[in-house]
């Protein structure tokens, strides 16, 4: 299972920036808006030191992290619905993505105008929002013209569907998101197929710059907090700063370039593990001598669907997991320990995969 997200924003946000602090593949950034031509596509790994602290003790060949997909859109505008700027080409790139990271300018620069000519955080979430909600509407009523076609025929699933879509068609010309929407499971199950942009889940990075706390924010970021809520989910990174972290080389480097900025860990970090938990996904570990790899599933899954997700004729032929809590791998140091202790368990098909389980599986095809 692979995590997608796609980066949006409007132009001369950071997006780029936040996209090159984040990825395997570095794209050119702008000051020009409206200058990139093409969507910029990366891998990032997932971080997770536990994966390295497992490698301490066996020494495999290779340590293969988590990695998430991500699509970083050209900056939308005002009116891209209608055709003005570019980024409106180019939504239909992230239909596919799990969640979206919506990069939101909370800094002032002289040198770098806004499209809107002022700094507004507020006001773009909600041109943001708009031009989004147009192409879902687009999408429903799309959807609902096929549908009315099978309704000729007397097709009722289709007639059930048309009222179904038709409450998301109500919501989004009443300047709703789809996430926000009152509908039911049946509903839902209406509209997987067209990917709506408004109904995924959404993380809001806001983009300062170096004079601000990145762990605090400034009053840009506290309105956006203001506005969105509680429940919504919200980062603060300062681009540059994450940006000039990332070129650096040597590990010891970065580590001092971080505590002077007054960081942990890269902001970038957060926002992985952001999208991680905003997904309700976790990882389960495989640790041999050949490799110690993580593998991303969702909370809840049980041991046959987890080994899908290394191979389909894991889960097709599954047996029993033999499982190895991480913490006890860690105490005791190897395998043997581990079972010498009796801490080694032995799992059937009704076994709910834990965060950070070490697990080999068991099956015949």
């Amino acid at each position: 299972m692979s995590l997608n997200c796609g980066i949006i924003g409007l132009a001369n946000t950071g997006k780029t920036t936040i996209f090159n602090c984040m990825s395997n593949t570095k794209a050119q950034s702008s000051n020009y808006a409206f200058s990139a031509t093409k969507s910029n596509i990366g891998i990032v790994n997932v971080p997770d030191p536990r994966l390295y602290k497992l490698d301490d003790l066996i020494k495999s060949e290779k340590v293969i992290p988590a990695t998430i997909e991500i699509v970083d859109v050209p900056g939308l505008s005002k009116g891209a619905s209608e055709g003005e700027g570019v980024g409106n080409k180019f939504l239909a790139d992230i239909q596919k993505t799990d969640a979206l990271i919506h990069v939101l300018r909370c800094f002032d620069d002289d040198n770098l105008a806004h499209i809107e000519g002022s700094v507004d955080p507020v006001r773009d979430i909600e041109i943001v929002d708009f031009e989004l909600q147009v192409r879902d509407l687009d999408l429903v009523n799309r959807k609902i013209e096929r549908l009315n076609k099978l309704t000729k025929s007397g097709d009722k699933e289709a007639k059930k569907g048309i009222e179904s879509l038709t409450k998301y068609k109500n919501h989004l010309e009443n300047f709703g998101n789809v996430r926000t929407a009152e509908v039911t499971d049946y509903d839902e199950s209406h509209i997987k197929d067209i990917q709506l942009l408004t109904g995924k889940t959404v993380i809001y990075v806001c983009n300062v710059d170096d004079s601000c706390s990145p762990t605090e924010g400034n009053e840009y970021v506290n309105k956006v907090k203001e506005f969105l809520g509680e429940t919504s989910n919200v980062l603060v990174v300062a681009g540059e700063i994450e940006a000039e972290i990332s070129e650096l080389e040597d590990e010891d480097d970065r580590k001092e370039f971080l505590t002077d900025a007054g960081l942990e860990e890269p902001g970038v970090n957060r926002l992985v593990r952001a999208a991680y938990d905003a997904l309700n996904l976790m990882s389960f570990f495989t640790a041999g001598p050949k490799e110690v790899r993580a593998w991303t599933i969702k909370k809840g899954m049980k041991a046959p669907e987890a080994a899908g997700v290394i191979h389909s004729d894991l889960e097709r032929g599954f047996i029993r997991s033999e499982v190895i809590k991480y913490d006890d791998y860690i105490e005791y140091g190897s395998e043997q320990a581990v079972k010498d202790a009796g801490k080694f368990h032995v799992e059937g098909k009704n076994y709910v995969v834990e965060d950070a389980d070490v697990m080999h599986i068991r099956f015949n095809v």
